[in-house]
């Protein structure tokens, strides 16, 4: 069963900085794509952003310039910096990850992270 792990969630600032981590109990090489979502109280999940397993990357416009994703497959580790950090960045922070399998591609989910960003 793959398990993801994330930490580095915490309280900051408007302005300060995170890093976030999630570890893989699965080797990272075999996920065609990881990424980040969040969800703030009272609103829908959304997706943040992707790293392939080609390292092309994506974000959502609104953390464009001021987040930063990255993975060592060395350390089975996905990472999400996040700089000049907003409010409106408060949330519930997921890693997620896809496979694919012969029956299908499946999406793994970690227990998510909070950040809590004040003005």
């Amino acid at each position: 069963q793959v398990q993801l792990v994330e930490s580095g969630g915490g309280s900051v600032q408007a302005g300060g900085s995170l890093r976030l981590s999630c570890v893989s109990s699965e080797y990272t090489y075999r996920y065609y794509r990881m990424g980040w979502f969040r969800q703030a109280p009272g609103k829908e999940r959304e997706w943040v952003t992707s790293i392939n397993s080609d390292g092309t990357t994506t974000y959502v416009d609104s953390v464009k310039g001021r987040f930063t994703i990255s993975k060592d497959n060395a350390k089975n580790t996905l990472y999400l910096q996040m700089n000049s950090l907003k409010p409106e960045d408060t949330a519930m922070y997921y890693c997620a990850a896809d496979r694919y399998y012969s029956s299908g591609s499946i999406k793994y989910w970690g227990q998510g992270t909070q950040v809590t960003v004040s003005s």
